[in-house]
C-alpha cells in the first residue's frame, strides 16, 4: 500500500523550522502552539495548526520533553506500608481520581511506597536526579521530612490536605471540619446524648479538624466536651478496636459513636457486637469516606461521604498546570492553592 505522508524539502520527516517557514513564523512561536502555550494569538495558532496539517509534521515528544528538561511522567507518593494502600478504600479511589485526569495526556505515572526511612532515602535520591516532572504526596503526617524535600528540589508539587493551616504547599482536601460537624449535628438530632468519637492518626492535619468539628458541634447544641469520650485511633480497623473497648471500659453509657473512617467504625462495630450493644437501638455508629464498607455493613453505616476521586483529580490537574508553567519559584509561591471540597452526610440504617 502507497504511503502518501508529505515529506520535508530534506526527503526525511519534515522539521520544526520548515513548519516555522511554511506558516511564516519563527521556530519559537511553532514550539509555543505545540505546547498548548496560551501566549499566542489565535490567527497565528491557526497559521502553524494548517502548516503543521500540511507537511505532516509529528512533534517528537522523547526530544520535546528533553529539550524541555521534561520526563513526562509524575510520581504518586504514599508515605504507608503497602499493606495501608490496598486495604484502605481512600487510597484506591484516589488512585481512580488520578488515573481519570491522566488519560487524556502523555503523562506516565509511578506509583512510590515511602514508608520507611531506608524507601524515603531511595526516593529523595530518585527525585534529586529529575526523574519526574511532578509529584502527588498523598496521607501525609506533620512530621513528614518529604514535601519540605520537595520544596528544596524545587519539583511541583501538589498534597492530599495541608499539614498545618500554614500550609506552603498547593493542597486539596474535603472539609473534614465540616464533615466531622455534620456527622455529630446528625446524631445530636436523632436523640443521642454520649457522643464518643474515635479520632484518625492526630499527627494528620486531617485529623485534627475532625476532632475540632466534633467539639465544636457539641458546644453550639449546649453540650460539655467530655474528653473521656475522645479516643485516639489511627483510621485502621485494629485501631477501631482497641480505642472501642478502651471507651467501653470508660464510658459504658455511651450511646453514639463518630469514627475517623469507615474502617475503623468496622473495628468499633466488632466490639461493640461482642459486647452484646445493638446498632443501632443501643449504640448509633456513623463513619468517614462513605466507602464500599460503608454499604456493606451490616446494618448498612451512615457516614459523611469526602470526594475522594474528584480530589484525586483536582490534585493531578493542579499538578500537571504547576508542571507547565514552570517559572522561578519565587513567582510561583504566590499561587500556591489551598482547595477545599464538600462533604456530604450519607443516612444509613447505624444512626
Amino acid at each position: 500500500m502507497a504511503s502518501h505522508g508529505v515529506r520535508g524539502r530534506s526527503g526525511g520527516r519534515p522539521t520544526l523550522e520548515e513548519v516555522a517557514a511554511r506558516a511564516g513564523v519563527g521556530r519559537g512561536t511553532v514550539s509555543r502552539v505545540i505546547n498548548g502555550s496560551p501566549r499566542v494569538s489565535e490567527a497565528t495558532r491557526a497559521a502553524v495548526e494548517a502548516a503543521v496539517a500540511e507537511l505532516g509534521y509529528v512533534p517528537n515528544t522523547a526530544a520535546r520533553a528533553l529539550a524541555a528538561n521534561r520526563t513526562d511522567a509524575i510520581a504518586l507518593v504514599v508515605p504507608e506500608p503497602e499493606t495501608r494502600f490496598f486495604t484502605e478504600p481512600y487510597f484506591s479511589d484516589m488512585l481512580r481520581g488520578v488515573g481519570a485526569a491522566l488519560t487524556d495526556t502523555e503523562m506516565q505515572l509511578l506509583l512510590i511506597f515511602a514508608g520507611s526511612d531506608r524507601e524515603r532515602q531511595r526516593l529523595a535520591q530518585y527525585l534529586a536526579a529529575h526523574r519526574v516532572d511532578g509529584v502527588l504526596l498523598v496521607s501525609v503526617h506533620a512530621d513528614d521530612p518529604l514535601p519540605d524535600m520537595l520544596s528544596q528540589l524545587e519539583i511541583p508539587a501538589v498534597i492530599s490536605g495541608p499539614r498545618s493551616a500554614d500550609e506552603t504547599l498547593t493542597s486539596v482536601d474535603s472539609d473534614n471540619y465540616g464533615g466531622a460537624r455534620q456527622a455529630v449535628e446528625h446524631l445530636l438530632a436523632r436523640g443521642r446524648r454520649t457522643v464518643a468519637h474515635i479520632t484518625g492518626r492526630l499527627d494528620v492535619y486531617g485529623a485534627q479538624r475532625r476532632v475540632d468539628g466534633y467539639r465544636d458541634a457539641l458546644r453550639e447544641a449546649g453540650h460539655a466536651v467530655d474528653e473521656l469520650l475522645i479516643e485516639p485511633g489511627d483510621f485502621s480497623e485494629g485501631g477501631g478496636r482497641r480505642a472501642m473497648q478502651a471507651l467501653l471500659e470508660r464510658r459504658p453509657d455511651l450511646d453514639a459513636v463518630f469514627a475517623a473512617s469507615d474502617v475503623t467504625a468496622a473495628g468499633a462495630r466488632q466490639v461493640l457486637r461482642e459486647a452484646g450493644r445493638r446498632i443501632p437501638d443501643d449504640v448509633a455508629l456513623v463513619g468517614y469516606d462513605d466507602s464500599a464498607i460503608a454499604r456493606h455493613m451490616e446494618p448498612p453505616l451512615t457516614s459523611v461521604r469526602q470526594p475522594i476521586e474528584e480530589m484525586g483529580r483536582a490534585m493531578t490537574d493542579l499538578l500537571l498546570r504547576e508542571v507547565a508553567d514552570r517559572r522561578p519559584s519565587a513567582t510561583r509561591e504566590l499561587e500556591r492553592r489551598q482547595m477545599v471540597l464538600a462533604t456530604e452526610l450519607v443516612e444509613r440504617a447505624s444512626s
